[in-house]
């Protein structure tokens, strides 16, 4: 059975944004997408390009790795 990153992603994505407190809009504006990709990711619907994971993981703290499901810290 194939791993599946996105599930994982969209899995840990939302765990993290709800403990940073932040707003999709702040974090769209942190990393410089709409709003709507933002809420795409959290829906499963689509996943961040490597520069946008990479923003993402600076601005919410956490590991690239963490984020796809790769490790549990």
């Amino acid at each position: 059975m194939a791993y599946n990153f996105s599930m994982k992603f969209q899995e840990r994505f939302n765990e993290v944004l709800k403990a940073s407190g932040k707003s999709q809009v702040e974090i769209a504006a942190a990393i410089n997408v709409s709003k709507q990709c933002v809420s795409d990711y959290k829906s499963g619907k689509s996943m961040p390009s490597l520069e946008t994971l990479y923003l993402l993981c600076q601005f919410l703290d956490v590991s690239a790795d963490y984020l796809l499901g790769l490790s549990d810290i």
